[in-house]
């Protein structure tokens, strides 16, 4: 083995290469995904929820302020319960304020607010953005939401005031830090559990793939009957199975015809190869007259003649079987194609005491298909038909063609085919009769070789048979 195959080979051994460790990641990483968008899409929808809550508190408690001032402007004493008592009553969630008069001199703010905020930079931020609340951290760590907004008094649009709030989200804040803190450990499970899981659905998934894997391993030249089980198998799988059995019915199916092929082929080319040895070796043990050596010649001639015909016939299946064969088509008229055939085997018939006819058709049948391909398939009919027939009987052609195919009928008045031979009459070296076949020098190829001309058109072939009444063999040749 050279050093690329090896390398090659060593390469799709890896782990990394294996379809258990594909489907493993695939499963891992689809599954790391959809855990982390589902946990990450909660987080943002949580921190957009607490945002707008604080949002909407401070905007309740700015309403409630800016109503007061407009309506009430001289409750002092309803103001600073709103600004000063209600967030000292709170154990989560305060909130500080301070009222600024329109020179942003202090009116009143909440107790303990100096405490908990750097004013300076709270006034800065606070001043910021007026839209939304912005955050801040107090002085002992907290996080804050902090806004400021100017709100008329007396209902006068010159006289106004300043509120300035903030709300203090620090168990916000500590509420999403401890989701941070879940979310971490839910990943971090999802990274151990699903390549677990993976790796455990893959092998599973792929068991019935390794089964096929450890048949085929046992399936050789000489050992063609393994089968796979389909029993259990998911859908997918089972049919795999049932294909891959079924191309393993092809194969043995194909071994034994090429065994039978090789079989038949070494005695039908040692035959007449034995025959010319044995004749010359006769010839050879003593002094012979001219005429005995005449006769030798002749007989060693008709078995090179067999010989050389039955190479003829193998070479050109094996030219017909290859991918580059191709007929060269040309247009013909079946009618006038079937006449010459006719002329030409018209002695062999009579001398059979056969008549062969060409039945008329008022029309000729025109078609595209190479002439001397389809003369040798109907000649190797005709022959055959001839053979098979005893004296009297009679051989009819025909050829008929619709829209989409030509058909050339050879049938005769013979002695007919054994039903349970039909399947096989066109299997390379098969003869019904063999001491017949063998008598009158056939090959047993004859009708392979047809088969092989109607596989070059892109057509078939149909044999009929009734054992005493005859046999009708159809070609049909797709019409261009």
């Amino acid at each position: 083995m050279s050093w690329s195959v090896t390398k090659s080979l060593s390469l799709s051994g890896k782990w990394w290469g294996t379809l258990a460790f594909r489907l493993t990641a695939g499963y891992a990483i689809s599954g790391l995904l959809t855990v982390f968008l589902a946990t990450a899409s909660l987080y943002v929808v949580l921190v957009s929820e607490l945002e707008r809550s604080t949002e909407l508190f401070i905007a309740d408690k700015i309403n409630v302020l800016r109503t007061m001032l407009r309506d009430r402007p001289d409750d002092i004493d309803a103001l600073r319960e709103e600004i000063e008592l209600e967030s000292a009553a709170r154990r989560y969630e305060r909130f500080y304020i301070r009222l600024l008069d329109q020179k942003d001199h202090p009116l009143m703010a909440t107790p303990k607010m100096a405490e908990q905020l750097d004013l300076p930079q709270f006034i800065v931020l606070a001043h910021k953005r007026s839209d939304r609340a912005v955050a801040m951290k107090g002085l002992r760590g907290q996080a804050f939401r902090v806004t400021s907004v100017e709100v008329p008094v007396n209902s006068s649009p010159t006289d106004t005031d300043t509120i300035q709030i903030a709300v203090d989200v620090s168990q916000e804040e500590a509420l999403l830090a401890h989701y941070r803190n879940w979310f971490g450990a839910i990943m971090l499970g999802a990274f151990v559990i699903f390549p677990v899981a993976g790796y455990q659905i893959a092998r599973r998934g792929i068991r019935p793939v390794e089964d096929m894997a450890t048949t085929a391993r046992h399936i050789s030249s000489t050992n063609l009957r393994e089968r796979i089980l389909t029993t259990g198998y998911p859908v997918e799988l089972a049919s795999l199975a049932d294909t891959f059995n079924e191309m393993l019915d092809r194969l043995e199916g194909s071994f034994e015809r090429i065994s039978r092929f090789s079989a038949d082929i070494a005695h039908d080319l040692r035959t007449p190869v034995n025959n010319i040895r044995g004749e010359a070796e006769v010839a050879l043990a003593r002094a012979r007259t001219v005429d005995e050596y005449r006769d030798v010649l002749e007989s060693c001639l008709e078995e090179a003649v067999r010989l050389s015909d039955l190479i003829g016939a193998l070479l050109f299946l094996a030219r017909a079987e290859s991918p580059l064969a191709h007929p060269n088509r040309v247009p013909v008229d079946v009618s006038e194609l079937l006449g010459g055939v006719r002329e030409y085997y018209d002695a062999s018939a009579v001398e059979a005491g056969v008549s062969l006819t060409t039945a008329s058709t008022v029309e000729p049948v025109l078609a595209k298909l190479d002439r001397t391909l389809i003369q040798r398939a109907v000649g190797n009919l005709i022959a055959n038909a001839v053979a098979h027939t005893p004296r009297g009987g009679s051989v009819i052609l025909r050829a008929n063609a619709d829209d989409t195919t030509v058909r050339i009928e050879v049938s005769d008045s013979g002695q007919g085919i054994p039903k349970d031979a039909l399947p096989k009459v066109f299997d390379r070296f098969y003869r019904v009769d063999k001491s017949r076949s063998q008598a009158s020098g056939g090959t047993g190829l004859g009708l392979s070789i047809v088969q092989s001309i109607m596989a070059l058109h892109s057509g078939r072939v149909e044999i009929a048979s009734e054992l005493g009444h005859g046999t009708r063999v159809t070609l049909y040749i797709p019409a261009p």
